[in-house]
């Protein structure tokens, strides 16, 4: 007993030590996860670039603290085992002090287990699906807003501002594109109207023609599909060749230059909207991150903003303090000034009053707001 007792309080000094190690180093370690290969890798680059452009101004200005931020770099492909590799990496290996990530909700839910055990502070950037907040953890916040709001706001704008009521449900079986249709699902039904189809395709696939079929079949005039833009883009364009006469409606996924190309050319965008944000280019409020960005070469796309905005958020409480509680409570106390705006937390982890206003497109396949 005496030998199991002395192992176990020398097991207990090791991990307290590892700890301290990790808060007394010269630099601050912040892991930020993402896909950075594979068919979603130019959202997390452009997460990366947002988080690497306010980090590198951060640094220049004395850091947090008196020490330098040092970005740890996590690619789990949008892939939920990987990303388990990547956090249990960031917490044995890198010794991570907070991350920023992980992009897909898939991805972000079982890799959150391992930083709340570890208590690491956690910030999403892009995960909706609100089974990432609604588990009660203390360390995980969402930089971004949540599917259950944006389907309250989808199925008003399908039914109320588009008149349509035969809507067909497509989405992607990923824990993001369905928990969004879902959602959606879930609006319109209590609005009294039954979907006239609800179907899953696999995230991978590129031919969609019997599902463009189905829908055709179906009598829909409106198609709400959840999913991102490697599956989202085909589809559209499949429609568009079959003469299915329908609008397509989708979540912020589709608030990329990328969309215009998957689905064919702007031509084939002439009915299709997405709900997002609304624009931070737009807010003069954010002219100095633009002008941040600009300076750095780096494109102030829309994941690129919420990277620079998390990162802001992150550093805000890491400046607060090194205990967790410290910098949980900072962020559920204080709004703070982001390149998306400005941005409080409620005791969720979630961003208090997110806004979703909707987009389509112009004859060239830029984004315009619907009012």
């Amino acid at each position: 007993m005496k030998s199991i007792s002395k192992l176990l309080a020398t097991t207990a000094f090791a991990s307290i030590l590892t700890f301290a190690q990790a808060y007394c180093a010269d630099t601050i370690k912040i892991g930020v996860a993402g896909p950075y290969t594979g068919a979603n890798a130019t959202f997390g680059q452009q997460v990366f670039d947002g988080v690497s452009a306010y980090v590198g101004d951060v640094n220049a200005n004395g850091g947090v603290n008196g020490k330098k931020i040092e970005l740890v770099k996590g690619d789990d492909a949008c892939e939920p085992k990987q990303a388990v590799a990547v956090a249990n990496r960031f917490v044995d290996q890198d010794k991570v002090q907070a991350v920023i990530g992980h992009f897909c909700s898939s991805s972000t839910i079982p890799a959150s287990e391992i930083y709340n055990d570890a208590g690491i502070l956690e910030m999403t950037p892009s995960s909706t699906n609100p089974t990432v907040t609604d588990r009660g953890f203390d360390n995980l916040f969402r930089g971004c807003g949540r599917d259950d709001q944006q389907a309250v706001v989808a199925g008003s704008f399908i039914l109320d501002t588009l008149k349509r009521d035969k809507i067909a449900l497509i989405h992607d079986k990923d824990t993001y594109g369905q928990g969004l249709v879902d959602a959606v699902k879930k609006t319109i039904e209590a609005r009294g109207v039954k979907p006239v189809l609800y179907e899953g395709l696999t995230r991978g696939e590129r031919d969609f023609n019997a599902l463009v079929t189905k829908i055709k079949s179906s009598g829909a005039n409106a198609v709400y599909f959840g999913g991102l833009i490697p599956e989202g883009g085909p589809l559209i364009r499949q429609l568009k060749e079959q003469g299915v006469d329908v609008v397509v409606v989708s979540g912020d996924a589709f608030a990329q230059a990328e969309l215009v190309s998957a689905a064919g050319g702007p031509a084939n965008l002439k009915n299709v909207y997405y709900s997002a944000t609304p624009d931070p280019l737009e807010d003069p409020s954010t002219k100095g991150v633009q002008d941040a960005l600009k300076k750095a070469n780096i494109t102030p796309a829309n994941y690129v903003l919420y990277g620079y905005a998390n990162a802001q958020a992150i550093v805000a409480a890491l400046k607060a303090g090194d205990d967790l509680k410290v910098q949980g409570s900072y962020l559920r106390g204080n709004t703070i000034d982001t390149a998306i705006g400005k941005l409080g937390w409620d005791e969720k982890g979630d961003i208090k009053d997110f806004k979703f206003v909707f987009y389509n497109f112009d004859d060239k396949g830029a984004p315009v707001l619907v009012k």
